[in-house]
């Protein structure tokens, strides 16, 4: 599996979050799009059109099982994904932004 440690990414990288609403809404990076598991499929569009072109989509959960699960998928679908590896527990851990629904400070539920 592809994976990609939270030291090694940028600020502009292309994060994909996939954890549920109320993780979400706890914490997350800025800037990230948020398609919960749950609903990945179904909203799968949303990332097509968020993504960019030829860009990597690099995605992101609280440990890194859920994301690992949408990468596989991803990489199935030929698109160039990456898993976070660690996801938002080592992103909080290693001092990058978290916030939560009103982009105030958050935290990783």
């Amino acid at each position: 599996m592809p994976t990609v440690e939270v030291a090694d990414l940028k600020d502009d990288d292309f994060l994909l979050d996939v954890r549920e609403d109320d993780e979400w809404q706890a914490g997350h990076a800025a800037g990230a799009l948020h398609i919960p598991l749950s609903d990945f499929v179904a909203r799968y569009g949303e990332l097509t059109e968020a993504a960019p072109q030829d860009g990597r989509v690099h995605v992101i959960c609280r440990s890194g099982g859920r994301s690992a699960q949408v990468t596989m998928y991803l990489v199935q679908q030929g698109v160039d994904a990456v898993n976070v590896d660690g996801g938002m527990q080592v992103w909080a851990a290693s001092g990058r932004s978290v916030v939560d629904g009103k982009g105030e400070p958050g935290h990783v539920l």
